[in-house]
């Protein structure tokens, strides 16, 4: 990861894969964000992050990602079985890192009950 990639293992890379969480997952929802996410069998914990132009140019979308990115690899070990999506929604490109990053832990705390 020193080239700021997540590796393979720790993405939900298909369609496939974010539509069955999106199907099946749980959800919890914040002012800028939707978490869904549901149990698997593996000990790794698989993120997937979706931006959609509702919230903004490539620019700001890539702002987005990298606020979320960054506050789930500080969170991602209190996760493990999980795949998770992480759907940014409008409000998401007025936030800022730090209320992005309070609304990931409270996400990663509520699937950590949950599970």
């Amino acid at each position: 990861m020193g080239n700021g990639r997540w590796s393979k293992s720790l993405r939900l890379r298909r369609s496939l894969e974010f539509r069955a969480v999106q199907k099946n997952g749980r959800r919890f929802v914040t002012k800028d964000l939707v978490v869904l996410w549901q149990r698997t069998d593996d000990d790794l914990p698989r993120f997937g992050l979706t931006v959609s132009r509702k919230v903004g140019n490539a620019v700001v979308r890539n702002r987005v990602k990298r606020w979320l990115r960054e506050a789930l690899r500080t969170r991602r070990g209190s996760l493990s079985g999980v795949d998770v999506v992480v759907i940014a929604r409008h409000n998401a490109r007025t936030a800022g890192y730090s209320r992005i990053e309070d609304q990931i832990i409270q996400a990663v705390t509520h699937i950590g009950r949950k599970r």
